[in-house]
């Protein structure tokens, strides 16, 4: 009886025993281990911190139904669009000195052809023949310059609503497959609102845009297209502001530059006396620039950079 009695206490404090070592062991190491998380620098807290970074690629990565990783989608998504530059020559529709040059550039450009001239059909017509955009480059009025730089069919501020909505509509009409407008000269127009919202509103009515020359630096042309809901383009180089070939490489670096900086660049230089030299200006400087960027039309430019969606219909 003694004897199983005795069997009965060891199989009660064996493990008893064995309860109270695990307590010991355990119970004094659970402070040690709160207390080096909650330190600072604590290596506990380091190797939380560690642990949770490595978790938070798995969870940034998941996979959809079919398969792929959401991390790739964002990656496609992030892709880099291409430094891009939209050159655009001013001045077609008179049989100008350069035409000849421009037309032959080996790459894209952007026609603005002036309308009511000799040539302003026969110059819009070819530029899309040869698969670049055209512009009516409207003439509008200077705050200085001659009258006659204007050229037929110009918008005054004079003029009554429905006079400059005449001849917009007119210079759109004389000019085939225009998908919007920039303005020759017209330093005194692009300050006035009431003369701007016109022309900006036949742009929306027809589906086109409007390119801002910038010669005049306070131009509401930007605003009021914003407000218009049409992107706000506008020149920011002129190529040939001084009249030379050498000049106008110069410039095409600074183009190079501003592309690269700030992901577009628009340019614009013009056929004319010195048309030749801008074109072979142009080409040079193409020479240059072209591992670095894409010469684009205005149209997918804008298409690109405002989402704009034209709806022009072109005969």
């Amino acid at each position: 009886m003694e004897k199983s009695k005795h069997s009965v206490k060891h199989i009660i404090l064996y493990p008893l025993a064995a309860v109270v070592v695990l307590m010991t062991t355990l119970i004094p190491s659970a402070p040690q281990s709160v207390s080096a998380a909650s330190q600072p620098g604590g290596h506990s807290a380091r190797n939380l911190e560690a642990a949770v970074s490595t978790l938070r690629p798995v969870t940034d990565t998941h996979a959809d139904s079919s398969g792929n990783s959401g991390s790739v989608d964002r990656q496609a998504e992030n892709k880099k669009l291409p430094n891009r530059v939209a050159i655009i020559v001013d001045d077609f529709g008179n049989n100008m000195r350069g035409t000849e040059e421009m037309f032959k550039l080996p790459v894209k450009i952007t026609v603005a052809v002036m309308p009511f001239l000799p040539s302003s059909e026969q110059d819009a017509r070819r530029a899309h023949e040869l698969g670049f955009d055209v512009l009516v480059h409207l003439p509008m009025e200077p705050r200085q310059g001659k009258p006659e730089w204007l050229g037929p069919g110009a918008v005054l501020t004079r003029m009554s609503d429905a006079e400059v909505r005449q001849r917009v509509e007119a210079a759109l009409e004389n000019v085939p497959y225009a998908i919007g407008i920039n303005n020759h000269m017209g330093s005194k127009v692009t300050g006035d609102e009431r003369v701007m919202g016109i022309v900006l509103a036949v742009c929306k009515e027809r589906g086109l845009f409007f390119v801002d020359s910038h010669t005049n630096y306070r131009s509401v042309a930007g605003k009021i297209a914003r407000e218009l809901g049409l992107p706000p383009v506008e020149n920011h180089i002129f190529l040939d502001d001084v009249h030379s070939a050498s000049h106008v490489v110069k410039q095409m670096k600074l183009v190079q530059e501003r592309a690269l900086n700030q992901r577009y660049c628009v340019t614009i230089g013009h056929v004319g006396i010195q048309g030749k030299e801008t074109a072979a200006g142009i080409r040079s400087g193409i020479a240059g620039m072209k591992d670095s960027v894409e010469f684009i039309g205005i149209s997918e430019l804008v298409r690109e950079e405002w989402k704009w969606n034209s709806q022009v219909t072109l005969p």
